[in-house]
């Protein structure tokens, strides 16, 4: 599976912002997909993971109520609401056969990876 992220940039705190990821490959609509963050001198957070099927989601405890997930077709998205400074990062779409969702999903439970996209939240 390819992945290809868009829709990072800057905003102010408060604002929103929806990244797209775009999924390639003849059996990405059987993988479970899913985003990560990794801000600067920080390991990379897991903030979301929705199923093959849409059937099931996860939002980390983190973004929960600011952030949602969602997919159609070839396309997953996440949108980003009431965006603060500490959202800064570059955030990656994710996709693997296996859907995870929990705090202890890892970077190697996801065998695809984007190549990210940057998000800046200035105060």
């Amino acid at each position: 599976v390819q992945l290809a992220e868009s829709g990072g940039g800057w905003v102010q705190t408060g604002g929103s912002l929806r990244l797209s990821c775009a999924a390639s490959g003849s059996t990405f609509e059987h993988f479970a997909m899913g985003w990560f963050r990794q801000a600067p001198g920080k390991e990379r957070e897991f903030l979301a993971s929705v199923s093959w099927n849409g059937a099931n989601e996860y939002i980390a405890n983190s973004v929960i109520g600011r952030f949602t997930i969602s997919r159609d077709t070839n396309m997953m998205y996440l949108q980003m609401n009431s965006l603060k400074p500490e959202d800064t990062a570059v955030y990656y779409c994710v996709a693997d056969r296996d859907f995870c969702a929990g705090y202890g999903c890892r970077p190697a439970d996801f065998g695809s990876w984007g190549q990210g996209t940057q998000v800046t939240v200035s105060s």
